[in-house]
């Protein structure tokens, strides 16, 4: 029997967040081994584990996975989370990648300077409400299931769920034009293994301090 997926990773959201999201989601324990200090992330490197020199990186069925697409479509296809079909994958593909450009913009937002933070957290709010919401708005009335793909969970809802809490930490109301995805983030918040992970004392990573960005800058030179 193969052993639990080993996570590295600084001890954060970031790239890794969604991965954890993935494998909390489809109800498989993990473990994680976080870079901590430069020479965490060097020993990779010099080691060989890390094909481009880059994470997050997941030991996983023998396998050291990086670069993040990679590892999320794997554990996706693995545990069944990724549509029945070719036109269910585009579609689960595409929510994705939707979802995908709005957490990158808030991802990034701890690490740009003071002065124009302000500006670019409207930004998030704006593309947020007017051009990723209202698709996954008007996904769930018309395909008329719970779900945005097919008619069960998928890689899809576990995404467009975290990046939902993700703009609420940005704006607490940011939903209230939207009362289809209110109720969306209502069920897939309340599937048990997700329950479970959004509960205090689980894997899940809270926001980023300036301790934890300070350190981040520190291991990865920026």
């Amino acid at each position: 029997m193969a052993g639990k997926p080993k996570l590295h990773y600084t001890k954060g959201r970031g790239k890794m967040e969604s991965i954890r999201w993935l494998l909390a989601a489809a109800g498989v324990e993990f473990d994680e081994e976080f870079i901590e200090k430069k020479e965490d992330l060097e020993k990779l490197i010099n080691g060989g584990s890390l094909l481009f020199q880059q994470v997050p990186m997941v030991e996983i069925d023998g396998m050291k996975m990086v670069q993040t697409r990679a590892i999320l479509s794997y554990i996706a296809a693995k545990y069944n989370l990724y549509g029945k079909d070719l036109k269910e994958r585009a579609w689960i593909d595409m929510y994705v990648e939707g979802t995908t450009d709005l957490m990158g913009m808030i991802m990034y937002l701890p690490l740009q300077p003071a002065d124009t933070k302000e500006k670019n957290l409207a930004l998030i709010i704006e593309r947020a409400t007017t051009r990723y919401f209202p698709v996954y708005e008007k996904a769930l009335k018309d395909h008329g299931h719970d779900y945005l793909v097919g008619n069960k969970l998928s890689w899809a809802d576990i995404h467009l769920l975290e990046a939902i809490l993700m703009a609420e930490e940005c704006k607490r109301d940011i939903l209230s034009a939207f009362p289809l995805l209110q109720a969306f983030k209502g069920r897939i918040s309340n599937i048990p293994t997700i329950k479970k992970f959004l509960q205090p004392g689980s894997q899940r990573k809270p926001p980023p301090d300036e301790k934890y960005i300070a350190n981040v800058r520190k291991i990865f030179n920026v």
